[in-house]
């Protein structure tokens, strides 16, 4: 009997994917892709690892982004991944990509290319969803002409973006030899980008040839510190941050990080204190107000907490995970129909963060809409890959709703999925 694959579970912090945004924003742009479209996200896996799924996502394992010593170096694994969607790489991915055109969106892109979805990590506040390791692995692997071709790419759009593309030498640094381990011992990044000495050599040549010593972004070093500073909080012992949360060398993120680590010891006071104090320096930092707002609400006080989101939103309207913390919160107050209000402004923006689908459903019953609550409810367990379930709950959605109606609508589209799926057992 083969054991079951390992699940991963999909990470999803405003601060720490608007961080990514910034670091990610120029090498995009060299690429010829929108920062707009194209989204960084976190991985919950210890492995060192990166890949694309399709044009619009990039995922990076929280080992990976936790190994980088710069900016430059994770700038560079951004890079690379860029030129694979640049280059069209995917067009080759034996996978249906429409599928990530559905109401699921990101989770049926993980789930056509993995097979499954499962799982719920958290960083900060945030859902998750997850996809098989193994399948991953077998669907993303890339050949070494597509490698050398994604190095090249690569490097010119750091030099276009003025970043020192040293980093990406330092980067394949890391991975170097691995081929020579048996593959338990190797890193899930050199079986999906295999090595050699050849691209070794390649890249490293040009990176010498166009090196830009002290080419340094003070604004790529801040968001880096934010985004590691960030991760470690939470991922890595409390004991671990709280001796190292100043070797950033930024006030706001040591107070970050000892805000995150109190509040993993459970010491309210001592969170807050440290979480205000970042906010003395950086006023009304929407993403520290959300980390506020978190402390507050996982202590119970509601109505603080809702507080703190609130100002997080008026000072990022538009982040979904922000609103989907926020309506969670006033949920929890009793203000159902504020909730569903925003929960529905926070799933319009972002379809695939499961704690909105299941928050949303929550609002939709105790407003007694139970048409809609069985439909956010069935989408939600397509994305998961619970397609049974969903086809159940579908069935619900399109005898309450409305026929014709845009949700009848989206409930028919799960109930074909969720046929599709059981032929496909057959």
């Amino acid at each position: 009997m083969t054991s079951p694959a390992r699940a991963l579970t999909l990470l999803r912090d405003p601060d720490i994917e608007h961080a990514l945004k910034q670091l990610a924003t120029p090498v995009l742009q060299a690429a010829g892709l929108s920062p707009a479209r194209v989204k960084i996200l976190v991985i919950d896996d210890r492995n060192l690892n990166a890949f694309v799924v399709d044009q619009d996502h990039i995922f990076i394992h929280s080992g990976l982004l936790l190994k980088m010593r710069t900016p430059e170096m994770l700038q560079a694994v951004i890079a690379h991944e860029a030129a694979h969607i640049a280059s069209g790489h995917l067009v080759r991915r034996p996978v249906n990509m429409r599928n990530a055109r559905t109401a699921a969106g990101i989770g049926v892109a993980l789930a056509a290319a993995a097979g499954a979805i499962s799982g719920n990590g958290q960083v900060a506040a945030a859902g998750a969803v997850g996809a098989t390791n193994t399948a991953l692995r077998l669907f993303f692997v890339h050949t070494r002409a597509e490698e050398s071709s994604a190095d090249s790419a690569s490097v010119r759009y750091l030099l276009r973006a003025g970043i020192d593309p040293q980093g990406a030498v330092e980067v394949m640094e890391i991975f170097r030899g691995q081929e020579v381990l048996s593959e338990s011992r190797q890193d899930p990044y050199s079986r999906s980008h295999p090595m050699s000495s050849d691209r070794y050599r390649a890249v490293k040549s040009l990176a010498d040839a166009n090196a830009r010593p002290g080419a340094k972004s003070p604004n790529a070093d801040y968001w880096f510190a934010r985004a590691k500073g960030k991760l470690s909080a939470f991922k890595l012992s409390p004991k671990w941050t709280l001796t190292r949360a100043g070797e950033s060398g930024f006030q706001d993120v040591k107070l970050m990080r000892e805000a995150a680590a109190h509040h993993r010891q459970s010491r309210m006071d001592r969170a807050l204190r440290s979480i205000d104090g970042a906010l003395a320096i950086r006023r009304n930092d929407p993403y520290y107000l959300e980390l506020r707002g978190q402390i507050l609400m996982e202590n119970r006080r509601f109505a603080e907490a809702a507080n703190s989101y609130a100002r997080a939103v008026n000072a990022a309207p538009n982040d979904a995970l922000i609103l989907g913390s926020y309506g969670r919160a006033l949920l929890a107050q009793g203000q159902n129909d504020k909730a569903l209000q925003i929960l529905t402004k926070a799933r319009s923006r972002d379809v695939g963060d499961i704690r909105v689908m299941r928050d949303l459903g929550v609002a939709y019953a105790k407003s007694g809409n139970r048409g809609m609550a069985s439909l956010v409810t069935a989408e939600r367990y397509a994305l998961q890959g619970r397609m049974a379930d969903a086809g159940l709950h579908a069935g619900r959605a399109s005898d309450l709703l409305p026929r014709g109606s845009a949700g009848w609508q989206r409930a028919q589209d799960v109930l074909s999925a969720a046929k599709a799926a059981q032929r496909k057992r057959k």
